[in-house]
């Protein structure tokens, strides 16, 4: 369980990392931001995913006896599940009949990497 909330915490951090920009700093045709420092800002937010991500993983592994496998497969649920919520929320983006589809594969992928 700490696992999944660590894993959850870093995907929020990387999703603003790499997303967060497009609606902070939408391109301008007579200002745009300067790119080194959308990158600066960038960086300084996946500095954060990656205290949460390192640790998640690490206790996944050694201490609740995932496998590296099924850390992956939980990582791609979890960026899934907060990308969709990012993007219909943050970006106020509406959510298309592909995301449905696509959470249906994860589920699958799950199914196969922890029950059989």
């Amino acid at each position: 369980m700490k696992t999944i909330l660590l894993l959850i915490l870093s995907n929020v951090f990387m999703t603003f990392a790499w997303y967060g920009h497009l609606r902070w700093f939408p391109e301008a045709k007579d200002k745009p931001a300067p790119l080194f420092l959308v990158i600066l800002l960038s960086w300084g937010i996946a500095f954060f995913e990656y205290c949460f991500q390192v640790p998640g993983n690490r206790i996944g592994r050694n201490h609740e006896g995932f496998t590296t496998g099924q850390l992956k497969v939980m990582q791609e649920i979890i960026t899934l599940v907060v990308f969709v919520v990012f993007s219909w929320t943050f970006l106020k983006e509406p959510l298309a009949w592909n995301y449905f589809v696509a959470f249906g594969l994860m589920v699958a992928a799950a199914f196969f990497v922890f029950a059989v």
